[in-house]
């Protein structure tokens, strides 16, 4: 291309985008310790979520945390609505991402922070938006131009909402003490480290698992899906070895008289997918992916008896990739 020179239009992206993290640090204000206040008051976890970019940003966000000593967990927007939301406790707080703060998929989210009143801090280049007036904490974006004006692609509005994270992350990890040693802890052996781990290492054990017997009338089982907050619930034969699994798929299916049913009668036998305690994380995380069909959870069973429940952002926030 005649005239083009690349050099300078690098130049001229690192050199806006540092100009609206000079601006964003100017910006900082009280605002930011309370967001750090609740993140460190939280029992539970930290929920980043957003959709598009800004939810590939929350992801990596959720990484950091996680890594610095802040139990955190990624939630897909889209998904959240379709069953992950029963992952976000009350004890948790939310961290979500979303330039305009107008984002449709993020609704239901909004409505489950306010029903169950879990704190939500917003990160939006929008304080007025349907996310902004939601948050308990609303961390404003810089009046920043993007890099690509004339597209208007995300580009400066994603740097910043990195370094904010990172910004709540180191925060976090100063205000609680965390040190090198610490950091060891979380990293032993850095990537092969944790694709060494085993199920048995990353798995949620017996007080967690969301059983019910064959027979269960499906109001109680519904009850048990709703409480564990992993989506599915397993069903166990007379000699308490699984026999199936009830998804939100299977409740579709059986959505006519729903209620009359036993969860024998709504599982799907098997299921088709599960590990012992033993299995190499990593192929516990091949196994999830395979589109035959993929899943987010699994059972961990040994001797044909469930002794645990595995998810995927358990792999993801150990690092198994």
């Amino acid at each position: 291309m005649s005239g083009f020179d690349a050099v300078a239009v690098g130049r001229r992206v690192l050199t806006a985008e540092s100009a609206a993290l000079g601006q964003q640090a100017q910006d900082l204000d009280e605002t930011f310790v309370r967001a750090v206040d609740i993140l460190f008051a939280a029992k539970g976890r930290i929920a980043c979520t957003g959709i598009g970019k800004s939810g590939h940003v929350a992801r990596k966000l959720a990484a950091t945390f996680a890594s610095t000593g802040s139990a955190a967990f990624f939630v897909h927007a889209s998904e959240a609505s379709h069953g992950d939301l029963g992952m976000i406790g009350q004890e948790d707080a939310i961290l979500a991402l979303s330039k305009s703060g107008e984002v449709r998929e993020l609704s239901d989210i909004l409505a489950y922070a306010k029903r169950f009143r879990i704190p939500l801090i917003a990160l939006t280049a929008a304080p007025g938006s349907a996310l902004g007036q939601a948050a308990d904490v609303v961390l404003r974006l810089a009046d920043a131009p993007e890099a690509t004006a004339e597209v208007n692609a995300p580009t400066t509005s994603t740097t910043l909402q990195i370094a904010l994270g990172d910004a709540l992350a180191v925060a976090l990890l100063e205000r609680r003490g965390f040190t090198a040693k610490d950091f060891k802890t979380f990293h032993p052996g850095g990537k092969l480290g944790a694709m060494l781990r085993t199920v048995g290492d990353l798995m949620h054990g017996p007080a967690e698992l969301p059983l019910v017997a064959h027979d269960t009338p499906m109001p109680e089982a519904l009850l048990i899906m709703t409480e564990k907050r992993w989506g599915i619930v397993g069903v166990t034969d007379d000699q308490g070895r699984l026999a199936g699994a009830i998804t939100d798929g299977d409740l579709r299916r059986h959505i006519e008289g729903l209620l009359s049913h036993t969860a024998g009668q709504v599982m799907t036998a098997g299921p088709k997918k599960t590990v012992p305690p033993a299995m190499m994380a990593s192929e516990a995380l091949a196994l999830m992916s395979d589109p035959a069909p993929s899943v987010t959870v699994l059972f961990v069973v040994e001797n044909e008896r469930p002794v645990g429940i595995l998810h995927v952002h358990d792999l993801l926030r150990a690092g198994v990739m």
